[in-house]
């Protein structure tokens, strides 16, 4: 390892000696309130870095540059403006359909943030996520590990309510997810936990059962991310709930250790 970075300093010292200039090193993480507005970040070669696989970016400022740059919201300073936009545009079809569309609720400056599939029929009616059956399990399940739902921050991927419930179409998660994205740069969370297979395989980019994909800790651009079952499934299948259990727990014991990291 020695001799590579000995090799590596006398390469870049050699590339100076022959242009005159500095190859341009990767500025440190901004420790500002907005995305950096600096060079690209490059690697020791002078190469330009994807900005979200580029580790000495804070996780807001990689999850900030998912965002495509057209996006109106892009440079919204608050939800309140983000969700503003939502209510007024209709994205894909299903958003002409919606009877109110649900962005998210609970606290802006939660450490713990919960991502569903989509909102059902209740959520579309009330325009909150998880208020129904399912909503009230899930409030069961935070008070389980002492969370509160005025804790923590919950929302989906999609925005809109699919009809009858189906499963989300490739278009509408592309459409809806770089609001996600925008949500998760402004609330800057520490932990993520997504609720069922659909919302986990989506951040996490996959196609994997809910086995696979749970009772590990998975990284999504810096932000730890645990995976679990959708409450609405424990209200069809009990036998699911000790593993949710399990998982909950863990839940619960890596956020103390990055809460209490401060």
């Amino acid at each position: 390892m020695k001799e590579l970075l000995r090799d590596l300093r006398t390469h870049i010292e050699y590339q100076r000696a022959l242009t005159g200039e500095a190859l341009p090193l990767p500025p440190s993480a901004s420790s500002s309130d907005e995305p950096s507005a600096s060079m690209p970040n490059r690697d020791l070669f002078g190469n330009q870095m994807d900005p979200t696989e580029d580790p000495s970016l804070a996780p807001w400022e990689r999850i900030h540059a998912l965002i495509p740059d057209d996006a109106p919201y892009k440079d919204a300073e608050t939800l309140a403006e983000v969700e503003e936009y939502l209510a007024d545009t209709v994205l894909v079809p299903i958003d002409e359909d919606r009877e109110n569309p649900v962005f998210g609720v609970g606290d802006p400056h939660a450490d713990l943030v919960i991502v569903g599939e989509a909102p059902g029929r209740n959520e579309d009616k009330e325009g909150e996520p998880f208020v129904g059956r399912a909503g009230q399990l899930l409030d069961k399940i935070l008070d389980a590990i002492h969370f509160t739902r005025e804790d923590v921050y919950i929302t989906n991927i999609l925005k809109s309510r699919p009809p009858r419930n189906r499963n989300p179409h490739a278009e509408e998660v592309e459409a809806h997810l770089p609001l996600l994205y925008k949500q998760l740069a402004l609330l800057r969370p520490k932990i993520l936990l997504a609720v069922g297979k659909v919302a986990g395989n989506t951040l996490l980019d996959r196609s994997s059962s809910l086995s696979t994909l749970r009772d590990t800790e998975h990284d999504f651009y810096g932000i730890p991310l645990m995976v679990t079952y959708h409450p609405a499934a424990l209200l069809r299948n009990s036998q699911w709930k000790r593993p949710t259990w399990e998982d909950m727990k863990l839940l619960r014991t890596r956020y103390d250790e990055l809460t209490t990291a401060e």
